[in-house]
């Protein structure tokens, strides 16, 4: 799609160097800011899709920069500005090597696993007899390191999170803490909305002796909802529940024999599925923030973002 960014190579004023994420772009200015560009790429499975989401940088970052807003007095976090629609410019922090997902309930990977016969993940016992997509008695949190692009996501239990010092026990316990408060706070907001935040993971960073909590939160790439007024009725019949966040795409991938196991090949992206892909961004955007999207003009991307990032850091 023409409309979607999937490339970015700017030269920012004070730039020092630049990281090409799976889907975000992160470049380092001066010796203490990022600029993060929400691109429209898109992965699954660990794997960058071949054709990018048209608007989904933008509802991602934009998503992303509400709840940072709304659970700024919960934790410290990085953002201090968002100079265009698929950009924030944040505090640049060492990032922690692992990251915090926290679950409500059973489903996705988790599921998957449980329903192969598992009953810990990443040290949390799982109770025999639960259904997908039951809700636990109480959120668990079942961390990952961490992974360079090209590698995956390893499950990892805070005792070997500590055992191999990949983050100190205090810095540990306050993640836990924190962790626990912002999705309990993403959980009432959701609720506001008539959603369920099923569950979601966050990232955290250290600058100057102070944990931030780092780039995305609550975001259809980061979290998964269903919807609050079928959620009981479908969980009862056991039927598949309406849900926004990227399963559908996982589960679109896996309809059509890719896993990002080697050998596999994803299948064709035609406009129908890009396009429906986009959709559910938008309607996700909508819900979530109880505001109609209002979808920035895709002429020139680069170039728009190259002059609001650069007015910004030059104090225009």
């Amino acid at each position: 799609m023409d409309n979607a960014l999937t490339k970015t190579d700017f030269n920012f004023p004070g730039q020092k160097s630049v990281y090409h994420g799976k889907v975000r772009d992160v470049y380092s200015v001066g010796e203490d800011k990022l600029v993060m560009v929400a691109s429209d790429r898109i992965s699954a499975f660990d794997v960058i899709l071949p054709k990018g989401i048209p608007f989904k940088g933008q509802m991602l970052n934009q998503i992303a920069a509400k709840f940072l807003d709304a659970t700024a007095d919960i934790c410290p976090n990085w953002k201090l500005a968002t100079p265009d629609p698929m950009v924030t410019v944040g505090i640049r922090c060492e990032g922690f090597p692992v990251e915090m997902i926290v679950r409500g309930y059973l489903c996705g990977s988790a599921w998957r696993a449980y329903k192969s016969g598992v009953r810990e993940i990443c040290g949390v016992k799982i109770p025999d007899g639960m259904k997908e997509n039951q809700k636990f008695p109480t959120p668990i949190i079942t961390p990952t390191t961490k992974a360079e692009i090209g590698m995956h996501d390893e499950d990892i239990s805070k005792e070997e999170i500590l055992a191999q010092g990949l983050v100190s026990k205090e810095d540990y316990e306050v993640l836990e803490k924190y962790t626990l408060a912002l999705f309990q706070r993403g959980t009432e907001i959701a609720e506001k909305r008539g959603l369920i935040l099923v569950d979601t993971k966050y990232e955290f960073g250290k600058a100057n002796g102070t944990i931030y909590l780092m780039d995305e939160i609550h975001t259809p790439d980061s979290s998964r909802y269903f919807y609050k007024d079928s959620y009981l009725e479908l969980f009862e019949k056991g039927e598949a529940q309406k849900q926004l966040s990227k399963e559908f795409v996982r589960e679109w991938l896996m309809d059509n024999g890719f896993q990002g196991k080697e050998g596999q090949t994803v299948p064709e992206m035609t406009d129908e599925i890009v396009n429906s892909i986009s959709e559910r961004y938008i309607e996700l955007y909508e819900n979530i923030t109880g505001e109609k999207f209002e979808k920035a003009d895709p002429a020139s991307l680069n170039a728009r973002i190259e002059k609001n990032v650069t007015d910004y850091l030059n104090g225009k």
